[in-house]
């Protein structure tokens, strides 16, 4: 009975191992479709996880690359319908198609430059078109592919998206509460865990994103990891959203964060980004 989930549990490594090399370009897609460098993670995993099933029922290995850009683009694409007008716009702008004239093959700069926020404010299609091209480098061909379109379309919607992106948008960050924060923070830094340990809710549930999952007594034993290690926290906000940036000494920005959730002044969620610190790579990171 407990060599299922062994096997299982080598199944899910093996895959994770032979995908490494493609997450962090599939978190790129991800975050920039969602305008979150958080909501960017839990589809690329969502995605992993869709694949790893798939090819356990499937006698041959698709290639790879493509495959898992297409299962990532439409988990995305689910993502984004459920939250509405939020992040997407549903008119269909593959409608109009534009001539060969108007359209460069050379990336824009100010596309591969532009802040995960100014990509929210184009219409999805526009949006994941100039992200695979111009950002992933990927060709008008794979770019047509993983959207489930023809060139031609893609061609139309790197016009709009490129001419778009020109504009400057406004990004209004959002807000949590700092005294919860700055009293974590407090004792974090000063190695205090016990203190630390007495800010945890008894039910609060730990996600060490890709890698496990806690609850309850357990998270007590997750700082024992900080213990040992010579690092500081900042409240900081990526994306809009105030997280806690994890510095190592010497360095000018954050190695990865965190993302606390609080209840009457006791810690609800962590969710910890050290196993995938790419994601700080692509994160819009300011000081609060």
């Amino acid at each position: 009975m407990t060599q299922v989930p062994s096997a299982l549990a080598a199944a899910r490594e093996e895959f994770l191992a032979m995908v490494s090399g493609i997450r962090p370009e599939l978190h790129r897609y991800c975050a920039r479709l969602t305008g979150s460098v958080i909501d960017g993670e839990d589809i690329v995993q969502e995605s992993l996880a869709k694949a790893l099933y798939a090819l356990s029922q499937s006698p041959e290995m698709p290639p790879l690359r493509p495959w898992l850009f297409r299962i990532a683009h439409n988990t995305a694409m689910d993502f984004l319908k459920s939250h509405g007008h939020k992040l997407t716009d549903a008119r269909a702008d593959f409608d109009d198609v534009v001539g060969s004239a108007e359209y460069s093959d050379a990336p824009d700069p100010a596309v591969v430059r532009a802040a995960l926020a100014r990509f929210v404010a184009l219409p999805v299609t526009q949006r994941s078109a100039v992200v695979l091209k111009d950002v992933l480098g990927h060709s008008l061909e794979e770019t047509a592919e993983t959207m489930g379109t023809t060139v031609m379309a893609v061609k139309a919607a790197l016009v709009r998206g490129r001419k778009n992106l020109a504009l400057e948008h406004a990004h209004t960050p959002t807000t949590a509460e700092r005294a919860d924060l700055d009293k974590y923070v407090s004792l974090f830094n000063a190695r205090d865990w016990d203190g630390v340990r007495a800010m945890i809710a008894d039910d609060c549930r730990l996600d060490l994103v890709s890698k496990s999952q806690r609850r309850g007594k357990q998270v007590g034993m997750y700082f024992s990891n900080y213990e040992k290690e010579r690092c500081e926290l900042r409240v900081v906000r990526v994306d809009g959203r105030v997280v806690l940036g994890v510095y190592v000494p010497g360095a000018d920005k954050p190695s990865y964060f965190m993302l606390l959730d609080f209840e009457n002044g006791r810690v609800k969620t962590i969710r910890d980004f050290r196993y995938v610190p790419y994601i700080a790579n692509e994160a819009e990171i300011t000081s609060v």
